[in-house]
């Protein structure tokens, strides 16, 4: 039988391991460092109260990826969330001509301004590298909402980052 103190060791080495990895992932997310701390705390909480039930490295990071998208899909859903992030562009930069390379919005802000779904999806796909069938399963969706959502969060990152991306991606 395992000890607390074994326990306690492996979830400080797991977490320490892991943590700027999904810090990054929070804040793709989100879009903003801090809230991208409690997100990834947050989800670690919900790790540690799991601990025992959840082993071997596959399964915990898929398990801590899932807890993290969720838990940031349930913040989106509250009404002070939406205010308290930063927004996209501060007001002077609207004025700019967004075809302009100089003033042209960076890859993380234009992620901002998609809808949660297609941020998630996005991330997932892209950043994390996980296929249509692993984020289906980790939000809890079928690959083909995975799918359009991929395609209509592309295209509008198209929209927003013109000659950025190219069309045939």
């Amino acid at each position: 039988m395992e000890s607390t103190e074994d326990r306690e060791r492996q979830y400080t080495a797991y977490v320490e391991a892991r943590v700027l990895p999904l810090r990054r992932t929070a804040y793709h997310l989100c879009g903003s460092w801090h809230v991208a701390e409690e997100l990834v705390q947050e989800a670690f909480i919900k790790l540690y109260l799991k601990w025992d039930r959840v082993r071997g490295p596959a399964t915990l990071d898929s398990y801590v990826r899932q807890v993290l998208v969720r838990t940031y899909l349930e913040t989106t859903r509250r009404s002070w969330f939406r205010r308290i992030l930063p927004t996209a562009e501060l007001p002077e930069a609207a004025e700019r001509d967004a075809t302009d390379p100089d003033h042209r919005m960076d890859i993380t802000a234009a992620l901002a301004r998609l809808p949660a779904g297609q941020r998630v999806v996005l991330v997932l796909r892209y950043f994390e590298g996980l296929d249509v069938n692993e984020t289906a399963r980790v939000l809890g969706r079928s690959p083909g909402t995975v799918k359009s959502q991929t395609s209509l969060g592309l295209a509008r990152l198209r929209e927003l980052l013109p000659g950025y991306l190219n069309a045939s991606q």
